[in-house]
């Protein structure tokens, strides 16, 4: 079954920088990611800031569609047809192909509209049996 792990950011960390955080941490694990953006934008810019994010680590990555080799892809319109093994979802709804991963990120960024649709997500997989993980993020 699908681990769900939530990722509360309560610092003035911009939500993008974690994300590089914990992609980095995952990537770092041996594990394949699928980023699930909620916009072509928020797709691009996260793309352009993994280029950038650590000077000294390269983090392998690419959009989807463009290369399906890389163990990092950011989508934000497709379900992924590879990639099972870590889903990050940053779009503030529940993907239709959760399921298809052996565990699931979900991260709750500081702003309060965004940080709803989050919550509505913990409900979503709480009703349905999930396992379920709670972590605070106070600074980076």
């Amino acid at each position: 079954m699908t681990r769900v792990d939530f990722y509360q950011i309560e610092s003035d960390e911009p939500t993008l920088d974690f994300t590089c955080r914990l992609i980095e941490t995952i990537y770092r694990q041996g594990l394949k990611v699928y980023v699930h953006a909620e916009s072509q934008q928020q797709a691009q810019q996260l793309d352009d800031l993994l280029w950038t994010f650590r000077a000294d680590r390269f983090i392998p990555h690419s959009l989807h569609g463009e290369s399906d080799r890389a163990p990092i892809l950011i989508g934000f319109d497709k379900d992924p047809d590879c990639h099972k093994e870590v889903l990050v979802n940053l779009c503030g709804a529940v993907p239709n192909f959760f399921s298809q991963f052996d565990r699931v990120t979900e991260v709750l960024p500081k702003d309060k509209v965004k940080r709803e649709a989050t919550r509505n997500n913990y409900k979503f997989y709480q009703e349905r049996g999930y396992p379920l993980r709670y972590h605070n993020i106070q600074s980076n």
